[in-house]
This record gives structure tokens, C-alpha cells and sequence, in this order.
């Protein structure tokens, strides 16, 4: 029991957003109110400043903004005229809109295994589960870390390849940033992400012209010109002051991006300083990958995950499961005759992983009091976690 007159240690949230956007609120609040009093709330120039910031970061040609990372999913489909009959293959530890997106349309959603080490698709795996049926094939960089695109393009033998890229702006692959890597990538400005809109956003990037094409017109209720329609899309427009908002914080993507990094490499620093790195298996990252840390996320073995939260939860730390349950043991998706064991690997990561803050604008106070509480749950002796 704690004395009466000791202080407890302060709350270490999993994450802050207040942090990222306070030193820029001034400069927020003029770019919206630029909008303001121009009226251009929609397809205005704020819209096409951040496409064009957007294009020139990831290296493509063209990108296309929409109203959220899901619809950015179901557009890139819909541009490919994913339907009923089709099949796409995509990982099943993953964010249900990877596969929603694809169910929406009639299509349907065959799952893959991931590779254990890094939580991304397993190419091996996306080979065998590849039919005449399908369609496209949809790896997610998961946690901030690109998939192994050299070998899932081979796998997919010139199938389109559609990045599923909403954790992992500024991400790259042998050079090439997530987003330029396939025929499409789709991304999340949602508050939570690296680079987070003030609510929902999404975009969609492409070195094909055709494909951008339709994907304005597929964005805009599928009219082109106005109230002619030859085809039926959605209505996912790019809200002009979340584009402003977006274009304000991109001058700071790298520097919270190399934050995370520096945090990333304390936090295994300290693991192998304190040897409690045989017990909480770190993220690593891929030869060839740069990863942007969306998530810092380990392993807990021997069932004692929960367990784990729980102790941090005690201490006021924050912590979080990215995912408890993969998307092929999901009761939505049951139809389609998944049985547990049938992804082993994404079945074990699901009992496993706990991710812990890693936010740019996390202090080393604060990293030191995570570092502790592992060090503590560990049965470490001496918890204190000095610089690295």
C-alpha cells in the first residue's frame, strides 16, 4: 500500500492527440478560417493543395482525397469493379475495413495468414490462397511497416495489388514510400493516425491515369459531368477544412515520425538492458522496411497478455489490442466456413499483442514509467529505467 502523502505517478496515456495539434493550433485555426470565408467547403483549393502535397510525399502521380480510409478501400475496389463472383485476398489480423470493403461490394474476402515476426501478410500464403476468382490481392502495412511487396508481387503473378496504407504514411519498402508500391494505396487521416484530421478523412494515391479518373468521378456520386452519371459511386468527398487542417501538420510528418522512431529504439534499448526481452518479444523490422511505429506492439506469451494490460491499467498506463479477434473469426463473416486453427499465425497474434504508447510527443518520464511497470510484471529487480 502506497503511504497516505506519497504521490502516485502521473497517467501515461496511449495516446494524446491534444499534444500533436497544440503548437499548431493558431496556424490551424487560420487555415480554417480561410475556408470559412472563401465558402469552398467542397472540391475547393484546399482539397487540392493537400492531394498535390500528398502526391509529391508518396512519390505517385496522382492522389485522390475521399471522406475516410474505409471509403478509400471500397473506392480503390470499386475502380477495379470488384463484385459479385470476385474474390479478394487480404490478411485476417487487420482492421475489419480491409475486409468490409470488399464484402460490401458482393465480393468475397479470402483470408491470409501473416508472418509472425512482422504481423504483415504472408506472401506464401497469399500464393495458395490465389484463384481464378480473384480479383486483387490487399496487404495491409500493418502497425507502420510495410508488407514484403517484392515477394507479394510475385505471389500475385501481375494481379493488381491494392496497399492498404492507413497506418503507415512515410512508410517505406526499399526506398519507395507506402503508397507508391502497388496499383493503388489507400490511406486513414482518422484522428488516431500519424497524420490525423480533426475527424474523418481518406485519399487514394496512383501513378495510373485511367484509375485516378474513375476515382473522381467514383467519389462524386459517379458524375462526370455534373448530373451525368455513367456509373453509380458514393458520395466521398474530401471535406476542404479537414484538407486544410492536413496540409497544416504535413510540415511536421517527419520530425513525429522520427519521434516515434526514437522511441521505438529506447523502448529496446531498455528491454535488452533490463533482459526482459525473453519475455516481451519486441517488433522488429524487416530488411529493407523503414517503419513509422503507428503502433509500438509486442508479444506476451504464456496467456499472461491480459494480465499484463490489467497491471498497467492499475498504474494508470495506457495500453491497447490491435485486434483480440481476426477478421475470419468474426460472427459477421461466418458464412464464409473459417474454422479457428485455420490461421495459426493470426490466431496467436490475436491472443498475444499489447501495444504500448509510443506517440512522438511522449516525454522519457512518462517512458520510463512503462519501462518500469514491464520491468515490475517481468519479476525484474531493479525496474529503474535509466537513458539510454
Amino acid at each position: 500500500m502506497s503511504h497516505p502523502n506519497q504521490e502516485s505517478p502521473a497517467p501515461v496515456p496511449m495516446l494524446d492527440v491534444n499534444r500533436q495539434n497544440a503548437p499548431l493550433l493558431a496556424e490551424i485555426e487560420r487555415a480554417v478560417a480561410e475556408i470559412a470565408r472563401t465558402g469552398a467547403f467542397v472540391h475547393g483549393p484546399a482539397c487540392k493543395k493537400f492531394e498535390e502535397q500528398m502526391a509529391a510525399y508518396c512519390g505517385v502521380k496522382h492522389a485522390i482525397g475521399c471522406a475516410s480510409g474505409s471509403d478509400a478501400l471500397l473506392l480503390a475496389l470499386m475502380a477495379l469493379e470488384v463484385g459479385p463472383g470476385d474474390e479478394v485476398v487480404l490478411p485476417s489480423f487487420t482492421f475489419f475495413a480491409t475486409a468490409s470493403s470488399v464484402w460490401r461490394l458482393g465480393a468475397r474476402p479470402v483470408f491470409a495468414d501473416i508472418l509472425p515476426g512482422t504481423f504483415n501478410i504472408d506472401p506464401a500464403d497469399v500464393a495458395r490462397k490465389i484463384t481464378r476468382a480473384t480479383k486483387a490481392v490487399m496487404p495491409v502495412h500493418l502497425f507502420g511497416q510495410c508488407a514484403q511487396m517484392d515477394e507479394l508481387t510475385a505471389a500475385a503473378g501481375g494481379l493488381p495489388i491494392i496497399e492498404d496504407a492507413a497506418q503507415s504514411i512515410g512508410a517505406e519498402y526499399r526506398g519507395d514510400r507506402a503508397g507508391g508500391l502497388g496499383l493503388m494505396g489507400c490511406f486513414s487521416f482518422y484522428p488516431t493516425k500519424n497524420l490525423g484530421a480533426w475527424g474523418d478523412a481518406g485519399l487514394v494515391t496512383t501513378n495510373d491515369a485511367t484509375i485516378a479518373d474513375k476515382l473522381r468521378i467514383l467519389r462524386d456520386h459517379g458524375q462526370s459531368p455534373r448530373y451525368h452519371h455513367s456509373v453509380v459511386g458514393l458520395n466521398s468527398r474530401l471535406d476542404s477544412m479537414q484538407a486544410a487542417i492536413l496540409s497544416v501538420k504535413m510540415s511536421r510528418l517527419d520530425d513525429w515520425a522520427a519521434g516515434r522512431e526514437q522511441n521505438a529504439r529506447r523502448y529496446a534499448a531498455q528491454f535488452a538492458r533490463l533482459g526482459i526481452d525473453k519475455q516481451l518479444k519486441l517488433p522488429p523490422v524487416a530488411e529493407g522496411c523503414n517503419s513509422v511505429w503507428n503502433q509500438f506492439t509486442i508479444r506476451v506469451s504464456g496467456g499472461r497478455r491480459d494480465e499484463l494490460q490489467q497491471r498497467l491499467n492499475e498504474r494508470k498506463i495506457g495500453s491497447a489490442v490491435y485486434y483480440p479477434i481476426p477478421l475470419h473469426l468474426q460472427i459477421c463473416f461466418a458464412q464464409l466456413g473459417c474454422q479457428r486453427g485455420s490461421l495459426p499465425h493470426s490466431e496467436q497474434a490475436a491472443e498475444e499483442v499489447l501495444s504500448l504508447p509510443i506517440y512522438a510527443e511522449m516525454t522519457r518520464a512518462e517512458q520510463d514509467s512503462v519501462i518500469a511497470a514491464l520491468a515490475e510484471f517481468c519479476g525484474v529487480a531493479q525496474p529503474g529505467a535509466k537513458a539510454a
